[in-house]
């Protein structure tokens, strides 16, 4: 049996901490304390599958990416910098992301397949969209072809 993406994030923890990888280690130690504070939220503790140790890391990439941007935006690059090399450490657990073209083609499917005609059928769209891109592509850049397919 192979092991857990949980175990595999701890073991890797364990080895940048070897190598003396200060961004590495920091920010597997910041994962791994998101999917413990995910574990124990609601009434009672439970272990988290490997799909939604999965969630946990998207999320917190997804965290990275807005806040390098943010502060892109305000001018200070130092900052960015830090987060976009964690979001970059993250980067290596992501399943492969589509291209632009990919997520074209899966929602002119969509579309095709759904009889989608204007925005009003957007959440149709997307509730067909989302299950087939999954982890593979943000949710924005989705959304953001779906408008631009039905627009």
């Amino acid at each position: 049996m192979s092991e857990s993406f949980k175990a595999r994030l701890q073991s890797d923890l364990t080895d940048a901490i070897r190598e003396r990888d200060g961004v590495r280690s920091s920010t597997l130690r910041m994962v791994l304390t998101a999917v413990s504070n995910a574990e124990v939220a609601g009434k009672e503790h439970r272990d988290l599958t490997d799909d939604e140790v999965m969630a946990v890391v998207v999320k917190e990439a997804k965290k990275r990416r807005e806040a390098a941007d943010a502060f892109i935006g305000a001018g200070r690059t130092e900052l960015a910098e830090k987060e976009q090399a964690e979001l970059a450490c993250l980067e290596g657990y992501l399943p492969k992301q589509l291209s632009d073209e990919e997520i074209d083609a899966v929602v002119a499917e969509a579309v095709a397949a759904t009889g989608a005609s204007g925005m009003k059928d957007m959440g149709k769209v997307m509730g067909v969209v989302k299950p087939k891109i999954g982890d593979q592509a943000e949710g924005g850049r989705v959304a953001a072809a779906v408008k631009k397919a039905l627009a």
